[in-house]
């Protein structure tokens, strides 16, 4: 999944012109409707590409741009899809929350996932599935909807029977074409952030607001309420970003313009946002029950990467002669904590960059090439540093410190909903709920030793902090 290597950045021109300059520069792969014009680059088997290459021909996905790359007002009505995340100015269009009908078996058994989970009828449904072509799939929404879909179906097949009933082979039914999905959008075949998130929402009220009464999602699993509250606080979250994302762009224009003044509004700006996010993500504690969460929805997130439970993997049948190890869903593969680290020039210690690196890998191409664009700026760390501006110093410190306290608030809701919740997951009222999957009591869903990650990238951003 890894791009290729990026032209150097030219010099920037004057006045507004710069400005289109410097966004067509930074974002290339996003705004041109067919990126670079070749199919993202993947890390997920040399031997799985070349059988892809032979059996699907060219993957270039027309159009597709992660949902980032667009401006303007408000939203079109229907509203549903992934987050744009570029300029920070728009929800992005009307994306469609179903498929065409010649996928309407995916839809159908998609659609009854919870019940069939409770009732353990999905393995068998999806065994009855026959398998698809993915050439109909016709644009980045359907493709993207499609993979919302299938990682979906595979976290469920997978997961059915909880951590002692794994599957160790997905069938080459579901298996092929999510793979091919995956190979064409340059994701990861299991479900990510963006799917579970940011892909994954739509508005009960077309005219109604983004807000979380008027949300749900597209795909569910189980978890009833408190799942839906999950995803939809997550996806406020990501939308509380937002203005931190533009923020972030006109700091890097400020920094190649000279311009101190645009830069103390952005780091402003900037500072405001992660606020924001913040206040959105202490929704979590009214809308998702810490037993529930547990219990019962942590293990459909799992992956078959770093797991006790699948220490060999899954094997994608019809793909690959091997398994293959992916991990599952984590926050830590939300581009916009990146791109404010990269910004910023947090340093993390070297195990931590490793795992936030790896998630990278689990974002959609155009996400990933923003925060390497990003990191290729001019540094903002070495600017503040070598300016004598009291403001500019205090300006940043306020993002820094902003960043760190919402990784505390964050660090305080992760053990209330794993640590917290499974020393009281032997009670009867919460054992009656599910069975907690004992391979992830002391990891994240991602497959990192999460207390231990989540305080150690808190400490390193405290240490951004610049000292008069």
């Amino acid at each position: 999944m890894g791009g290729t290597a990026r032209s150097p950045h030219p010099k920037p021109a004057a006045g507004a012109g710069a400005q289109r300059l410097l966004i067509s520069n930074l974002y290339s792969c996003l705004l041109s409707p067919s990126g670079h014009g070749s199919p993202p680059r993947t890390r997920f088997g040399a031997g799985a590409q070349r059988w892809l290459s032979t059996k699907q021909g060219s993957t270039v996905c027309p159009g597709w741009d992660g949902g980032w790359g667009r401006e303007g007002g408000e939203p079109t009505a229907r509203g549903a899809g992934p987050l744009p995340a570029l300029r920070g100015v728009r929800l992005p269009s009307a994306q469609p929350s179903e498929l065409p009908p010649s996928y309407s078996v995916w839809m159908d058994i998609a659609h009854e996932l919870p019940q069939l989970i409770a009732s353990r009828q999905l393995r068998a449904r999806i065994h009855q599935m026959p398998q698809l072509n993915t050439q109909h799939l016709r644009g980045r929404e359907e493709l993207h909807l499609a993979h919302l879909v299938l990682s979906f179906l595979t976290m469920g097949y997978v997961w059915q029977e909880g951590e002692e009933g794994t599957m160790k082979v997905l069938p080459c039914n579901l298996a092929v074409p999510f793979w091919e999905v995956s190979q064409t959008l340059g994701l990861p075949p299991i479900l990510t952030h963006a799917d579970f998130v940011l892909a994954n929402w739509r508005r009960k009220d077309p005219s109604g607001p983004l807000e979380i009464e008027n949300l749900e999602p597209i795909i569910s699993l189980p978890g009833g309420e408190s799942l839906r509250g999950f995803i939809l606080v997550t996806l406020l979250v990501e939308k509380a970003a937002l203005p931190g994302i533009k923020a972030t762009i006109q700091a890097v224009h400020a920094l190649r313009h000279l311009d101190d003044e645009l830069l103390h509004r952005a780091l402003q700006g900037l500072s405001a946002a992660i606020g924001d996010m913040d206040k959105a993500l202490q929704q979590m504690h009214d809308y998702v029950d810490p037993a529930v969460f547990y219990t019962v929805i942590r293990i459909f997130l799992s992956g078959w990467r770093d797991n006790a439970a699948m220490p060999h993997g899954l094997l994608y049948e019809g793909v690959s002669e091997q398994p293959m190890a992916f991990s599952g869903g984590s926050a830590a593969q939300s581009s916009v904590l990146h791109a404010f680290d990269e910004l910023l020039g947090i340093q993390h210690s070297q195990e931590s960059t490793a795992f936030l690196h790896r998630m990278r890998d689990y974002m959609p191409p155009p996400h990933r090439a923003f925060i390497r664009d990003i990191s290729r700026a001019p540094s903002l760390r070495q600017h503040i540093l070598s300016s004598a501006d009291p403001q500019l110093r205090e300006a940043f410190n306020h993002c820094v410190t902003a960043l760190a306290d919402f990784r505390s608030h964050h660090i305080a809701i992760v053990s209330k909903y794993i640590a917290v919740a499974k020393a009281k997951a032997g009670q009867k009222e919460a054992g009656s709920i599910g069975k907690p999957p004992a391979a992830l009591e002391a990891k994240g869903t991602g497959g990192s030793h999460i207390f231990i990650f989540l305080k150690s990238v808190r400490d390193s951003t405290r240490e951004g902090l610049i000292s008069a």
